[in-house]
């Protein structure tokens, strides 16, 4: 007999899923992950490629190679047939594919499980590489919101993250989602390494001033083995402070309310309950994914 499950059912040896494993009344949810970014940032230590890492592999092949990973995972979980209550392409930078790309992916798994008519499909974006005709592409194939990765509105800060976008970018990528028909989300982080509390006041004045449907704010984690960890670590750059990062989030929670966004997760606002990612409360209420 196989390991046993958190229910007892021994695991089925014919690669199946045993139907404790999926509760056909949860909503369901795909996580579609795009590990490509033009240059790593400092802080990260996600699953993600450069283009001098790749080894051989080519950007261009991955959304075949996506393809038949949905075709495999349809069969497995097709004996508890369910469509699709959100779509989350992340990564990396799931905008360095081609839009038709991500077009093609989104429709396979439309095909293989179904959506259903209100479903919520993100796309994170760098503010780089977005433009009026990705997004137009984007909403035309059925992706209903964008997340761009904002992160800082000072060059300084950005800088120390390692990120390469320009801060008066973001704004133009946020309309170009607008003219499209978009939701949109942006990313922040605070308490980079000399990032001060009135950067990150300047930060947060940016990010309401676009109006958009949702904010994100994370607290920097300084990750073993990253290139920002190793800086630190060198002395070349400070330690985040906790202190300091409680105050900022505190400032950011009361500007946030100020403006009318409502918090509903521990690093997120949105603007009204409708505005809020469908898919990241999926996580934190255990529904299948």
């Amino acid at each position: 007999m196989g390991a046993a499950l958190p229910l007892g059912d021994p695991v089925p040896r014919d690669g199946s899923l045993p139907g404790a494993v999926i509760d056909p009344a949860t909503p369901l949810s795909a996580y579609v992950h795009i590990p490509f970014c033009r240059v790593r940032c400092g802080y990260c230590d996600f699953n993600t490629y450069t283009g001098e890492e790749l080894r051989g592999a080519r950007r261009e092949d991955y959304a075949g190679t996506l393809l038949r990973e949905i075709d495999l995972a349809s069969g497995v979980l097709s004996v508890h047939p369910r469509p699709l209550n959100t779509v989350f392409f992340g990564g990396g930078t799931p905008t360095l594919l081609p839009a038709r790309d991500l077009a093609v992916i989104l429709s396979t798994l439309r095909d293989r499980f179904g959506l259903e008519p209100d479903a919520e499909v993100t796309v994170e974006a760098n503010p780089d590489t977005v433009t009026p005709e990705v997004t137009e592409e984007l909403a035309s194939a059925g992706v209903t919101r964008l997340s761009i990765g904002m992160q800082s509105a000072v060059p300084e800060v950005l800088r120390t993250l390692d990120r390469t976008h320009r801060p008066e970018n973001v704004a133009t990528a946020v309309s170009a989602a607008r003219q499209s028909g978009l939701s949109v989300s942006v990313d922040l982080i605070y308490g980079a390494p000399e990032e001060t509390l009135d950067h990150w006041r300047r930060s947060i004045e940016a990010a309401l001033a676009m109006e958009t449907d949702h904010i994100s704010a994370y607290a920097l984690i300084v990750e073993e083995g990253t290139a920002l960890e190793r800086r630190i670590r060198r002395g070349e750059l400070s330690t985040p402070d906790d202190d300091l990062q409680a105050a900022m989030y505190e400032h950011a929670d009361t500007a946030f309310e100020e403006a009318g966004y409502g918090w509903y997760e521990v690093s997120n606002w949105a603007k009204t309950p409708a505005d809020r990612s469908r898919h990241n409360l999926a996580y934190w209420r255990g529904h299948d994914w």
